[in-house]
């Protein structure tokens, strides 16, 4: 069974609305800004919480959030199957962002961002590996054009060849994104996906927590007596991790992966976008120009499908209403 049929399963059961698919990319693109915007909102806190601890309690307090949310959903479709898969989604996840956080100690912001963007390109090229499904060409250049467009947005004069540790982390971050990605299509066909994203949150946290306890103590109490630290922790675990985690979820189960991966990249354009409005940043032509190379992108992803479906139809493909 492909992707795009059990996507086409997951949208059309019977006696369920359908939400048409461009508000699931929509919501994607929104999980992107939020996110984006997340760099400057735990731009100090990071001075005083180290990352994987930051990691850990927004991982933490979201499962609590979101398990109390759903809690009908846990009780009704917990069960081995859905705690295994949401296991290894966790895995993935949290892992991911464990490897990026701990590569960029050894890296650039820059290159960071860029490096972990490369999973747009890495997804096509792992769905295909799970369900033998050849990557499709508008997917592709769609990819390399939002590749070379975050490289123009965030790596600015850092054009260096030569790949640190935390390069090659970053990269190994990224692929572990692609297969998150991939995962979350795959699983979402026959789960729920409330209850698959409580599990996923819960064993994230302990992905980071066990990663913060190796890596060194925990924040001093008196870290928590600011509230610009507190204003941090609220937007990273209400809106980043509670908000976007569910809807990233859920979106991820309406959207083929390659295109999904595409729009969640617009992080790194969301987040020059916030220090420009927050910070004063400039808006250089080499920005500008990169803004315009993933606008592209975006348009060669969504157009360039739409005429494959449009003559696959035409040729006596039936198609789902």
């Amino acid at each position: 069974m492909t992707i795009e049929k059990d996507i086409a399963d997951n949208t059309a059961r019977p006696g369920r609305r359908v939400v048409p698919q461009w508000a699931w990319k929509l919501s994607l693109a929104v999980c992107a800004a939020i996110w984006g915007g997340s760099f400057v909102v735990m731009k100090d806190t990071l001075d005083v919480i180290p990352p994987a601890w930051l990691m850990g309690i927004r991982f933490a307090a979201s499962t609590v959030i979101v398990g109390a949310l759903f809690w009908r959903r846990l009780r009704d479709n917990l069960d081995l199957s859905h705690l295994a898969m949401g296991a290894i989604l966790g895995l993935a996840s949290g892992a991911a962002f464990v490897v990026q956080n701990v590569g960029l100690d050894d890296t650039t912001p820059g290159r960071n961002a860029f490096l972990t963007a490369t999973y747009c390109v890495m997804t096509p090229f792992i769905n295909w590996f799970v369900t033998r499904r050849r990557p499709d060409a508008g997917n592709l250049v769609a990819a390399l054009l939002a590749i070379v467009g975050v490289g123009l947005v965030a790596l600015g004069d850092d054009l260096s060849l030569i790949m640190s540790g935390g390069d090659w982390l970053t990269l190994v971050a990224a692929v572990l994104f692609a297969v998150h990605i991939v995962l979350v299509a795959r699983f979402s066909s026959a789960h729920d996906v409330m209850t698959l994203t409580v599990v996923q949150l819960g064993v994230s946290a302990l992905v980071a927590l066990g990663t913060a306890v190796v890596m060194g103590p925990p924040p001093a109490p008196s870290a928590f007596a600011s509230a610009d630290v507190w204003f941090s922790l609220a937007y990273l675990v209400l809106l980043s991790s509670c908000v976007c985690m569910v809807v990233q979820n859920l979106g991820q189960a309406h959207v083929p992966p390659a295109q999904a991966s595409l729009l969640l990249s617009l992080e790194s354009v969301f987040a020059v976008v916030s220090s420009v409005i927050f910070y004063n940043e400039l808006v250089t032509p080499r920005i500008a120009v990169g803004f315009g190379t993933i606008f592209v992108a975006v348009l060669v992803s969504e157009f360039g499908l739409g005429r494959k479906r449009a003559s696959s139809g035409r040729s006596g493909a039936k198609e789902r209403p």
